[in-house]
């Protein structure tokens, strides 16, 4: 049996993209309800390529007018001007990172991105196609999941750095891969970073750790507490910990497929979870701020879209009237996600070459049920009213754009299960 589909819910990266990372596992479901095609489930298989370190368009400070390391540990970035500030980008050409890089360089600041020289999905992306897309940033080629590469990249670059924003997340969510990007290069990225003088860490972690059953929420809870950690021992040294909820790229799914006559398809009776979606340049604005923030230093900082919390069946009806259409929903127990990861799990027992199978089965249960809000730890219950707003985009704009222009632009990647 294949399925697919796409919903809101499968904001993950993001994360990774994203990159904050989307999982499509619900996304495929749909779509294979709605259009009943026979369509494999796919999943983004992570690129390891080994890369050249590139600096790129970079005017280095000499020796004689660079700060050490040891004072810039003990000197404020915080007072400077944002164009002396040296902001390293990790994750930047991810989806949430290509906005951040924008948002940053708007604000003036002196952003070195870290990239791969074959970036994007599958890599698809050249080293000219990468710099044109991160514009006004300085474009330094590296591999993040080897420190000693990364290392020597960021020092061949001959300036200090003044703070790490880490727009890290696995494409895929796999087992391995959460491990490698989520915990080990997101660590690489703060060891090399604080190496030549970082004094602040900028993480976009995800708002679902909150309820950690999958791996890549683990891996991410991991660095986040490592993270911490290393503010309390060093008092020269913050974090901001940025836990957004779910990205509009991620709500879109189902869009054109309403649009073509197909139903909107959810699980249950569509009320099993809520979100507060918040668009991709509001996420890069909040992400900037927490570079300066003076609120946002050693915080974990849970963020949401304008607006009230929507579940499903509420963005499907908001859909419906936007195209004029009388609702037509298809409801999906959610039993059936059970079954097929009950499979999943039998399988791993006896081919354990399908954990990652099992995973992505996990992941789309998840966010087929899970709200992205926040977890209030007195009641154990999601609260929209402490999930707090922030920007000025709303899920209805951003659908009305893609009923007029399309999804073009806003792909979740193309991934496979079986």
């Amino acid at each position: 049996m294949s399925l697919r589909f796409s919903s809101h819910v499968f904001n993950l990266y993001s994360a990774k993209n994203q990159s904050f990372f989307v999982t499509r596992f619900s996304s495929q479901f749909i779509k294979k309800i709605q259009v009943n095609s026979n369509i494999p489930f796919a999943f983004p298989s992570p690129t390891d390529n080994s890369l050249k370190f590139r600096r790129e368009k970079l005017n280095p400070i000499t020796a004689s007018t660079a700060p050490s390391v040891k004072t810039l540990n003990t000197a404020s970035f915080r007072s400077k001007n944002p164009k002396d500030v040296n902001v390293l980008v990790v994750g930047s050409t991810g989806y949430i990172g290509k906005f951040v890089v924008k948002e940053l360089v708007n604000r003036g600041f002196n952003v070195i991105a870290v990239a791969r020289e074959e970036s994007g999905i599958r890599g698809k992306n050249r080293k000219e196609e990468t710099m044109n897309e991160l514009k006004g940033a300085n474009v330094c080629f590296s591999d993040v999941t080897n420190l000693d590469n990364l290392e020597k990249s960021v020092e061949s670059l001959g300036v200090p750095v003044d703070v790490v924003v880490s727009c890290l997340a696995s494409r895929s969510g796999g087992v391995k891969d959460s491990w490698k990007i989520d915990y080990e290069a997101t660590k690489n990225s703060l060891v090399a970073g604080k190496k030549f003088g970082a004094a602040h860490f900028v993480l976009l972690s995800a708002i679902c750790v909150q309820k950690p059953l999958l791996e890549f929420q683990r891996a991410k809870l991991k660095f986040e507490a490592e993270l911490m950690r290393e503010a309390e021992e060093n008092s020269g040294f913050s974090y901001s910990i940025v836990r957004p909820t779910a990205f509009f790229k991620s709500l879109g799914g189902q869009v054109e497929l309403v649009k073509d006559g197909k139903p909107y398809v959810m699980f249950g009776d569509g009320k099993l979870c809520a979100c507060k979606p918040i668009s991709e340049p509001d996420l890069a604005s909040f992400i900037a701020d927490s570079v300066f923030g003076e609120d946002k230093i050693n915080r974990v900082l849970p963020i949401g879209g304008p607006g009230k919390a929507l579940t499903p069946l509420e963005q499907g009806e908001m859909l419906f009237k936007l195209l004029g259409k009388e609702p037509k929903f298809l409801k999906v127990p959610i039993g059936i996600m059970d079954f097929a990861i009950g499979i999943l799990d039998f399988l791993v027992k006896i081919f354990p070459s399908m954990e990652d199978a099992a995973e992505y089965g996990k992941i789309g249960r998840y966010y087929a049920a899970e709200s992205m809000l926040v977890l209030d730890p007195e009641t154990g219950e999601y609260s929209a009213e402490k999930t707090p707003s922030y920007g000025k985009d709303t899920l209805e704009e951003f659908f009305e754009k893609v009923l007029r222009e399309g999804m073009a632009g806003q792909e979740l990647g193309e991934q496979t299960i079986f």
